[in-house]
């Protein structure tokens, strides 16, 4: 990679590079694990079972997949220092010329500096037509840093675009860690030289690892699809298990695509698709102010350019872009700081699905419905409490519980064939389901969510520590 700086070219010249960029990149990567010199001693080191050490894997984590290279990207982790304990904390995504990108974020009124960057850059003028990198740093959030945090910001994506040769613009911020402290980017700088080295289009591991904060396993999810008879390819990793309400997408997940999509489509997929996957589940009811999804197509697949919103390839892709999103979804909620159960909440029968998503919020938000379910106990009541609490349309004498195959209550009141022998034996289940009709219409939702126990305030009781 050079870093010199890029020199004025002809439109037919540098569609020319483009292709032979992009051509070439799988090649690069074999080429480059084969002959890659070792990492400095000292430099990096494998990380703990969680993000932070002490911490026990969830009984409910799901092993991480077997994500093959994308072509058009490259990634690398270092250990910049932002932890005290030796573990990665910096990872960098290279991607190819022509890399377009969207985003979703958080709608917290404090955002962070690096959220600011993006969706200001996204939103320019041709934003998101050119993307080149991502760098996301774990350990500090620089969010609520003012004027400091926002230049450690800038300065980072200038000193990215200088290694690879592209605009302040074309690069991409995260971060995530703690609140109310200014982003160290010498500490990024100084490991830049060692992610030049170390790209590599097969880390996809890696980068999910050294994205942990909280996090007991590293969340990572793949699926493929067919446009016009190509093979396209979806990744994507993710972080996050407390400060889980998201209102855009979730803590931090970034998704990648070979396809070929102009970034105002990828913009509508995105939106599309966040609101039945990161935004129905929940956590502790706290978002936060880093919530960051970002979604890049490097072009590499071969499949024709997609351009217009309506185009019907996108069919089978977007159900690939949802399968992965789900997932890494569910693996937030699998994650949960001190989870026990994995809780499926659906309500049915609600006046619209506005309705039906608030009233599953409200059973998956409530404290004494989450400590219900942690101690095995099908308190149902607690399950009407947080029905009733809403402004939503509820009949009453028509609503219906539902745990599992397991009746509670109907029309109103206790089902006259409860069996509380049967409740309580499917209440040690690790994986639980509510079904909730409050009798008021059709529409349906549903929301994921786990329970709350005292590994909950254990965890977030030390954070900074």
């Amino acid at each position: 990679m050079s870093r010199s700086p890029r020199q004025s070219r002809s439109a037919t010249s540098q569609k020319i590079e483009t292709a032979i960029e992009k051509a070439l990149d799988p090649l690069s990567a074999v080429i480059k694990r084969a002959t890659r010199a070792p990492v400095a001693t000292g430099a990096t080191a494998p990380l703990p079972a969680g993000g932070k050490p002490g911490l026990a894997i969830s009984p409910l984590a799901v092993p991480f997949p077997d994500i093959p290279p994308i072509g058009g990207v490259q990634i690398a982790t270092a250990r910049a220092g932002f932890y005290k304990h030796e573990r990665d904390d910096l990872v960098v995504f290279h991607f190819a010329r022509g890399t377009t990108c969207a985003g979703v974020f958080t709608r917290h009124k404090i955002g962070s500096a690096p959220v600011d960057w993006c969706k200001r850059q996204l939103g320019a003028q041709g934003g998101g037509e050119d993307v080149r990198a991502l760098v996301v740093n774990a350990g500090c959030a620089n969010a609520f840093t003012g004027k400091a945090g926002a230049d450690a910001a800038r300065r980072t994506a200038s000193e990215v675009a200088k290694r690879f040769g592209c605009r302040q613009r074309d690069v991409m911020l995260a971060s995530t860690g703690v609140i109310g402290v200014v982003l160290d980017d010498r500490k990024i700088n100084a490991r830049l030289h060692q992610i030049e080295e170390t790209l590599d289009a097969d880390a996809w591991a890696q980068a999910a690892r050294g994205i942990m904060t909280t996090d007991t396993f590293p969340k990572g999810s793949f699926a493929e699809c067919e446009i016009d008879g190509h093979t396209v390819r979806v990744a994507g990793i993710a972080k996050g298990s407390g400060m889980i309400a998201p209102d855009m997408a979730t803590m931090l997940a970034f998704i990648v695509t070979d396809a070929d999509i102009h970034p105002n489509v990828l913009r509508a997929m995105l939106g599309l698709h966040v609101r039945t996957t990161f935004n129905s589940v929940t956590v502790d009811g706290d978002t936060s102010t880093n919530d960051t999804c970002l979604l890049f197509a490097t072009g590499t697949s071969g499949a024709p350019r997609i351009g217009r919103v309506g185009d019907r390839r996108l069919k089978g892709f977007g159900a690939a872009l949802d399968r992965v999103m789900l997932d890494l979804a569910h693996q937030l909620v699998r994650d949960g700081e001190g989870a026990s159960k994995f809780v499926k909440i659906t309500v049915e029968g609600a006046e619209s699905p506005a309705s039906a998503r608030k009233l599953a919020k409200s059973i998956a938000d409530s404290p004494l419905v989450k400590t219900a379910i942690a101690g095995e106990d099908a308190n149902w009541g607690r399950v009407v409490m947080a029905v009733g609490k809403t402004e939503e349309a509820v009949d009453r004498d028509h609503l219906a519980i539902r745990f599992g195959p397991n009746v509670a209550a109907v029309d109103g009141a206790p089902s006259p064939n409860y069996d509380e022998a049967a409740m309580s034996a499917y209440m040690k289940n690790s994986e639980i389901e509510i079904t909730v009709d409050v009798g008021s219409g059709r529409a349906s939702a549903t929301v994921w969510t786990c329970d709350l126990t005292k590994g909950y305030i254990e965890i977030n009781g030390d954070y900074r520590s």
